[in-house]
């Protein structure tokens, strides 16, 4: 019959031993109490080098906070204004659109028109959407240092990785963007959803069939989904204007005077 006992190695075991000997006369616990191998910032899972970014013994993955849940990632304000000084002034025929998520800023400019007339017609229309790609191919090549030198100020002041686009009249591409992985748990109908994309061929995985779902998602609510961003970004803009808390001590307890 195999021992149900947890084995704990040596090492783990001294440290803990060392710990207890020296909080003795204080109130002693098993091994995920005070002085304990597991406790918040030991060396066992729940601490120490394998504490989540929300502190020993918590977070998890994402940014950190109670729970494991993302704290909210710093904010872009100025982000755009900034942008509108820093690019060189030829790149684009005006401001660059900004997509702003918690990890990514997608920056896509609007290109100067191209030089030569081209014949109009099916035959025409096939030589400026080469024409467009060609345009859009050469800025991406002749930019490259200037754009990962100004993704790094961004990256660096904003926290967010950088992704470029650039549209020349009825062509946009979107160069190399951040793929972020999502973890979810699904009960079994949503896995059954996810399932029955990946049977029926729409999707090849149930991570690519999840992504589908989102696109879908967002392709039929986006106008509830803007409102709910410019939402968001009045709360943001609210939160940043609000007091600072103050460096120090906490206030004293007032003390009322109770005539004894």
């Amino acid at each position: 019959m195999r021992s149900t006992r947890r084995h704990i190695p040596p090492e783990v075991a001294a440290v803990w031993a060392e710990r207890v000997r020296a909080a003795r006369g204080e109130r002693r616990g098993g091994p995920f109490g005070p002085g304990g191998p597991f406790a918040d910032g030991g060396p066992g899972p729940f601490g120490g080098p394998f504490a989540g970014p929300g502190g020993p013994g918590r977070g998890g993955r994402g940014r950190g906070g109670p729970r494991g849940r993302e704290s909210a990632p710093p904010s872009t304000e100025g982000l755009a204004g900034w942008l509108a000084g820093r690019l060189p002034s030829e790149w684009f025929t005006g401001p660059p659109q900004l997509t702003v998520d918690r990890d990514e800023v997608l920056v896509v400019g609007e290109l100067p028109a191209l030089d030569p007339a081209l014949p109009d017609g099916p035959s025409g229309d096939a030589e400026r959407t080469g024409a467009e790609r060609g345009r859009i191919a050469r800025f991406r090549e002749t930019t490259r240092d200037e754009r990962v030198s100004i993704a790094r100020e961004i990256e660096e002041r904003w926290g967010r990785a950088v992704a470029w686009g650039a549209r020349l009249g009825s062509t946009e591409e979107v160069f190399t963007t951040v793929s972020v992985p999502t973890m979810t748990r699904l009960r079994q109908p949503e896995r059954l959803v996810l399932d029955t994309l990946v049977d029926s061929g729409v999707a090849r995985s149930r991570s690519e069939a999840l992504a589908w779902c989102v696109a879908l998602v967002g392709q039929h609510t986006e106008e509830w989904l803007t409102e709910l961003r410019g939402a968001l970004s009045e709360v943001e803009r609210v939160r940043a204007a609000g007091p600072a808390p103050r460096a120090g001590r906490a206030p004293d307890a007032e003390v009322q005077d109770d005539g004894a």
